[in-house]
């Protein structure tokens, strides 16, 4: 469907373009969290152009936040010409590392055969850009809509979220009186809305040992060793046990309809040298081993229960492995969120893609938490799901990218859906 406002978008190409490299090109590294002032300075100003009222906003006191590493946000709103709803569209700026096996500059914003590569081109600031040609376009085409458009570009999603949206909705800034509806452009495919996540529980165990001689291990306690059995009740007890259990929600891909774990990292024995270190390492038994493990639970597992499995095996190992002790420390966890097909702001994107793609969208979960789960934990607003360009499966991969025409398409969308929120009778 041609409509003023999908034409206005299209003639936005080559900004949409320029808008999304000139994001990418700022590295937004997290861990540590690098340059959050800057790009939250490029978006001021970008959407100063456009009428928006700005606010930077730094999370005092939150995880990472720091002197060197400040934890700064930024909320952006555009005021109608009359009371109404207003619409929000949250999207983080921090990215992952880059990691190894690029064939492009991971943060060169190269376009090639239509598409953008770079890391966070995907995961998000592809979407990002989307959401803010969507509300230029629609502002330039419609200059008396009700309500307002809120753009906010937030902090720390990829670690949790604590010094972005969960510090803004500490402070009221997603509070329902203030924000009805909300749009998170994380990259779940286009024709597709994301109605919630799975939940998540982090921790760490670290079995202990005795220190002794290399050449006498009889003499120490091996913490190695004792991780290695715990691994050993992973692999024969709980992964099968989690491999049996499925969830109703419509997690994508179908691999994550089941509960999952990973074991992000071990650490044994004694600690890695530094690259420049080459002399020989010492002779000793090691004393202490940890590991770090992320379950994704589902809708239909309580979290206490997810705790309580993990716990159980190592009391198990306890009671039946001499000399096995464990400590066992809770890093963080989130419950599962889900938005009800029936909320406004489900059912009136549904309407844009079929408007605009004609066809249907595919209603699915997320594999993994994002920052859904403070506007619906701590902000109390129900109304949000996650829509936006881009593929889910190339999300924190090498030579991520995001397609032009797949954001020009979301933008379209991202539109129509404000026709219908902000203006009383929908102009085609």
């Amino acid at each position: 469907m041609i409509t003023p406002l999908s034409q206005a978008i299209a003639a936005k190409r080559d900004d949409l373009i320029a808008l999304t490299q000139d994001l990418i090109r700022i590295p937004t590294l997290n861990p540590p969290g690098r340059d959050y002032r800057a790009i939250c300075e490029y978006l001021d100003r970008r959407l100063k152009i456009h009428g928006f009222e700005t606010q930077l906003i730094r999370a005092h006191g939150t995880p990472g936040d720091s002197t060197k590493y400040p934890r700064w946000n930024i909320i952006a709103r555009r005021e109608g010409k009359r009371a109404g709803e207003c619409v929000h569209f949250n999207s983080h700026t921090d990215v992952v590392e880059e990691g190894s096996g690029w064939t492009f500059d991971p943060f060169g914003a190269e376009l090639k055969d239509g598409k953008i590569y770079g890391r966070g081109a995907c995961d998000m600031k592809g979407g990002l850009a989307t959401s803010i040609i969507a509300a230029e376009a629609f502002i330039e085409t419609y200059n008396d809509f009700a309500g307002a458009i809120e753009i906010s570009g937030t902090a720390d999603e990829e670690s949790g979220g604590y010094g972005g949206v969960a510090y803004l909705a500490e402070h009221g800034h997603f509070n329902p009186s203030r924000v009805q509806h909300v749009i998170i452009p994380e990259p779940l495919n286009k024709d597709r809305i994301c109605l919630g996540h799975r939940g998540g529980w982090w921790a760490e165990i670290e079995t202990k040992g005795e220190i002794a001689h290399g050449s006498m291990p009889f003499l120490g306690d091996c913490a190695v060793r004792h991780m290695g059995a715990v691994l050993s009740e992973f692999e024969d007890k709980l992964f099968p046990a989690m491999a049996l259990r499925t969830t109703d929600m419509p997690v994508v891909p179908e691999g994550a309809r089941s509960s999952t774990m990973n074991i992000n990292s071990i650490h044994g024995g004694a600690k890695e040298q530094d690259a420049d270190f080459d002399g020989l390492p010492s002779h000793c038994v090691p004393d202490s081993c940890r590991i770090t493990i992320d379950r994704r639970f589902l809708a239909e597992e309580p979290l206490d229960d997810v705790r309580d499995e993990v716990t159980a095996l190592l009391e198990g190992l306890r009671g039946t492995r001499p000399d096995f002790d464990y400590e066992l420390t809770e890093i963080n966890s989130v419950l599962p969120s889900m938005t009800d097909r029936e909320a406004p702001v489900v059912r009136t994107v549904a309407k844009a893609i079929q408007d605009v793609m004609g066809k249907d969208p595919q209603y699915v979960a997320s594999p993994g938490t994002y920052d859904q789960k403070h506007i619906d934990r701590i902000g109390k607003l129900k109304n949000c799901i996650a829509y936006g360009p881009g593929v889910l499966e190339l999300a924190h991969k090498p030579d991520e990218w995001i397609g032009v025409d797949d954001m020009i398409d979301s933008a379209c969308v991202m539109g129509a859906a404000l026709e219908t929120l902000l203006l009383p009778i929908r102009t085609t």
